[in-house]
């Protein structure tokens, strides 16, 4: 078990519906970052951007798997991040954490963007995932997600919450909103990593990634719009004498979701 956890989140452009080149993208940004970093996080779709054209760009999950799983081995250090990912003839959004020794978890995301009509390409999951790294407790969640709290609803189950996302400039006022939001109301840690650029769509994105402490407060020191590649350190201590001295967590509604 390990006291801390640091965390490296690479928010950066992706190359429109292009799975080879934003692979090798990021094994680029990969020979980056820290090489003492615990865990490293990649973008929603980070094969290909937001795409509901899945036919032609989806990849068999356990292509994406492997790459990811590679990578993990070549740097010696943990990888999360979705992708398009084809199984069975059903296609989903299926965000990945895989380990260097050679183990993984998965989470297909439940909150399927009906704006964009994800519903209509995309198979919605069905539970939550939360993964036992180091012996921190994360849980996974993709993009939209962070618009339905109690689907993040921490039952003193996780120490921090991981966002993988698209979110457009549009909307970003509400990301930075609900990511705060969702380490106060959890008293967790809360890392949302969003992208830059202008994707297929010319939807622009301007990022404003970033990491929030149990308190809400704001770990992240890098330009909010531009391509950044930001390491953080979690503490869990700060989880546990906030949480002790607290106690909100001991006070929650009594309530789930089937």
């Amino acid at each position: 078990m390990s006291e801390t956890l640091k965390v490296t989140y690479i928010q950066t452009e992706l190359t429109w519906e292009n799975p080879k080149a934003n692979k090798a993208h990021f094994e680029k940004k990969l020979s980056e970052c820290p090489e003492d970093a615990d865990l490293i996080i990649l973008p929603e779709m980070f094969t290909t951007g937001f795409s509901m054209n899945a036919e032609a760009n989806a990849e068999e999950a356990e292509v994406v798997l492997n790459w990811m799983t590679q990578q993990s081995k070549t740097f010696q250090v943990a990888l999360t991040g979705s992708a398009m990912v084809k199984v069975e003839g059903k296609y989903y959004n299926r965000m990945f954490f895989v380990t260097p020794d050679g183990s993984y978890s998965k989470y297909d995301k439940k909150h399927l963007f009906t704006l964009a009509k994800e519903h209509e390409t995309y198979e919605s999951g069905n539970e939550r995932c939360v993964v036992d790294y180091k012996g921190w407790k994360l849980c996974l969640q993709v993009c939209y997600d962070l618009r339905f709290p109690v689907w993040a609803r921490n039952k003193d189950d996780y120490d921090a919450l991981i966002y993988v996302a698209n979110w457009p400039k549009k909307r970003v006022a509400a990301w930075d909103i609900l990511l705060q939001a969702r380490a106060v109301e959890n008293m967790s840690y809360c890392i949302g990593l969003n992208i830059v650029g202008i994707d297929g769509n010319d939807f622009p994105y301007v990022g404003h990634s970033g990491a929030y402490d149990v308190l809400g407060n704001s770990m992240s020191q890098h330009n909010p719009e531009e391509e950044a590649i930001e390491t953080v350190v979690l503490e869990k201590s700060h989880i546990k004498e906030l949480r002790e001295k607290l106690g909100f967590l001991r006070d929650r509604d009594d309530f789930s979701i089937s």
